[in-house]
């Protein structure tokens, strides 16, 4: 059987950069390690699957290792290719997921998701997580099992050389770093290798937690953020309380063909 499968990067205006996601549309569910070996034989930070259901569609998302339960960069290449190839007309799309409605619009050729968002709170340092870096942060929060580490300025997260097995020993499943930016909001990366993912090259559900702690932390809802990973990324985030509006745009790299 044939399957058609996309692959988008996501959250950049060029090939080559930001996240590449695969994304399979699907008439009907496969089943669950079959999604999962196609996502390990991808190799990719996530690869998407979803089926439509009336009016709108299901959506899940699988790393080389794991099923998760949130994905921004898959979520905006699912978008991305309902609008130019499935759904021309549509100019908001609703997916259901593991957390529940997700919502993308489109404005030409920029696409917003409306996220559920989380606060991270201050939490005790993790000596395990501490260890991982070779400079300590300013501060140490935590939400939806991912721990976020503050440090002082743009340079230190380009430059940081984090020791990823021991951040795979980390009580937690991600691990954000950011800093005030130079020239936008705020700069990140995020490491999650017990997904299976050493570093993702941009993470919108990273966003999540990083907008409403910078809108807080700087006293403004609009935010230009980038992530400053070897592809890079760039997102323009707004804060909206319970959730987070997170936006950018994606090009197309392959359509081809699974042989399932």
């Amino acid at each position: 059987m044939g399957i058609k499968m996309y692959q988008v990067d996501a959250f950049t205006t060029k090939l080559f950069g930001g996240n590449p996601a695969a994304v399979c549309p699907l008439e009907k569910w496969l089943d669950d390690q079959t999604m999962q070996n196609i996502a390990l034989e991808n190799n990719l930070s996530e690869t998407a699957f979803f089926v439509k259901d009336g009016d709108h569609y299901h959506i899940r998302w699988f790393t080389p290792t794991h099923e998760v339960s949130l994905c921004g960069h898959a979520t905006l290449g699912s978008a991305f290719v309902l609008f130019n190839f499935i759904d021309k007309d549509a100019d908001s799309i609703s997916f259901q997921s593991l957390s529940g409605e997700l919502i993308v619009d489109r404005d030409g050729n920029l696409l917003t998701l409306d996220f559920p968002s989380a606060r991270p709170e201050a939490c005790s340092a993790d000596k395990v997580l501490l260890g991982a870096f070779p400079v300590e942060p300013l501060e140490v929060m935590y939400a939806k099992e991912t721990f976020l580490l503050l440090f002082e300025k743009e340079e230190q997260i380009r430059e940081m050389k984090p020791d990823i097995r021991a951040l795979a020993d980390a009580d937690a499943l991600g691990i954000v770093i950011t800093a005030k930016g130079d020239e936008v909001d705020f700069v990140s990366r995020f490491f999650a290798p017990k997904l299976g993912i050493d570093e993702d090259p941009v993470t919108g559900f990273a966003h999540t937690i990083l907008t409403p702690y910078w809108a807080k932390k700087l006293k403004k809802k609009k935010l230009h953020a980038l992530q400053v990973s070897k592809r890079g990324g760039e997102l323009f985030v707004e804060d909206r309380g319970e959730r987070v509006k997170i936006s950018g745009r994606a090009v197309l790299y392959s359509i081809g063909e699974m042989m399932i």
